[in-house]
């Protein structure tokens, strides 16, 4: 059942239903004409120019990064405050595709793309190579951390985990044959394998709840800064274009083959600061299914595409590139936060 956040907020019988989020505050002038735009009549509302707030932002800043969210978000659960229609409204659309194209612009600008005689097979089989002795949030919390830290990351990471899997999902029609039965395997998984509360995003609501967190859809979207919205966004992005779906198979390999060892090192910490149960749970489960899923992708998935579609492996190689990218700044934010003994989430 779906019920909107104001007429249930007050209610304690209401723990477990989904709450449909309502619009955040505003980080800046992009995030503020999404907002007003979701907030009025979508039979009357002009198209709106940002020209001059697109003169010069930052890509990957808050405020870009969350106007983008709001639009991507019309097309998963929207917004008790925002007209449903919006969805499709060439005024959203419109905007949408402005603040794209200063995302995209970016990531061409700072990932690298394929060279001549680049494979996606030798950019996974780099993936594969662990340092058991790195550098970085999950072996800072296997080693070291707090349950405070753990904390932090778990809100950090709600934006996407309260999602997990959807955003892959829009490339299961870009896909055909082998590839796409092997790709529905996988989401099948992470989907829980038929019951609802196997779902990994129900897993991490378990998690939260657990932790003492909110585990509202979107409960941390006022606060999260943006560089924990970026790796939701190019997921959507690669998504939602079907000029992208070879990128959106090489996140989701990038995904799935990244995880199991970085779930092994935050389960680590755990069990060593004896967590509550659901949280080694969700992180459990990720060591186990993530193994398999890996193998799945490397061969069925993107073997299979590279096979049948050549033209499609510049395209995967980017999109495991520009998941290290956004990732590489998330943990970067987070490390730097702890090591000068500062929280990496203060709306915590």
């Amino acid at each position: 059942m779906l019920v909107s956040a104001q007429a249930i907020a007050a209610d304690p019988t209401t723990v477990g239903v989904f709450r449909i989020p309502t619009l955040p505050q505003a980080r800046g002038p992009l995030s503020q004409a999404v907002i007003d735009l979701l907030r009025s009549d979508p039979d009357t509302t002009p198209t709106v120019d940002v020209t001059a707030a697109l003169h010069d932002p930052d890509p990957y800043g808050d405020d870009l990064q969350l106007a983008l969210y709001l639009c991507y978000e019309m097309h998963y659960v929207g917004f008790a405050d925002a007209d449903v229609t919006w969805e499709w409204q060439p005024a959203l659309l419109s905007l949408r595709a402005e603040l794209e194209r200063r995302f995209l612009d970016a990531l061409h600008r700072d990932v690298p793309a394929a060279a001549e005689g680049e494979t996606a097979q030798a950019e996974m089989d780099e993936l594969c190579i662990e340092n058991p002795d790195g550098e970085g949030a999950s072996y800072h919390l296997r080693d070291n951390g707090t349950w405070e830290q753990y904390r932090q990351l778990f809100a950090l990471r709600s934006l996407y985990h309260l999602k997990e899997a959807d955003p892959h999902a829009w490339a299961i029609p870009r896909l055909r044959g082998h590839a796409k039965a092997a790709f529905v395997a996988v989401e099948f998984d992470e989907f829980g394998g038929g019951r609802g509360n196997a779902v990994h995003q129900e897993l991490f609501a378990d998690l939260l709840r657990a932790a003492d967190l909110s585990a509202d859809y979107l409960g941390y979207l006022d606060t999260v800064p943006g560089v924990a919205l970026t790796p939701v966004n190019l997921m959507s992005l690669f998504g939602l274009h079907r000029r992208y779906r070879g990128a959106a198979v090489g996140h989701l390999a990038a995904t799935e083959i990244t995880s199991p060892p970085g779930s092994q090192r935050l389960l680590a910490g755990l069990e060593r600061l004896e967590a509550p149960e659901a949280c080694r749970h969700f992180y459990r489960e990720h060591v186990e299914a993530d193994a398999v899923h890996e193998q799945i992708l490397r061969t069925d998935v993107v073997g299979d595409l590279v096979r049948s579609d050549p033209g499609a492996e510049a395209d995967v190689i980017f999109g495991i590139r520009a998941f290290l990218f956004v990732e590489d700044a998330l943990d970067a934010h987070v490390m730097g936060a702890w090591e000068r003994g500062e929280s990496a989430f203060p709306g915590v």
